[in-house]
């Protein structure tokens, strides 16, 4: 009977050891995964940053040379009363409102 417990607790003992280094191995490959994900979205940050960071530059530049980002407009043919090009256009929508308001008619 001596024999079988000696036996038995050195069993015990392998199968403890063999379910440390199991638990050992997960957990370090787990934290390196993790590590791993960190550092990614890390990357991924500081180059969405550099993206903005670049637009935004890009977009002051363009102000600063008198265009905006989706139409250029040479330097020098601006026009130089605001409210009055505000005043055509208010009147030019009124005019396209008027104009669909008597072909929605028509077509009724």
């Amino acid at each position: 009977m001596s024999n079988s417990v000696i036996h038995a607790f050195f069993v015990g003992r392998a199968l403890a050891q063999a379910l440390n280094e199991q638990v050992e191995d997960a957990l370090t490959n787990a934290l390196s995964e993790l590590g791993k994900f960190d550092a990614e979205q890390r990357e991924r940050l500081r180059q969405f940053t550099e993206q903005v960071l670049e637009k935004a530059q890009r977009e002051a530049e363009a102000a600063s040379l008198g265009r905006t980002t989706t139409t250029i407009v040479p330097f020098g043919s601006q026009s130089g009363d605001l409210q009055a090009t505000i005043d055509e256009l208010r009147s030019e929508i009124a005019r396209l409102r008027a104009e669909l308001k008597l072909y929605r008619n028509q077509s009724v």
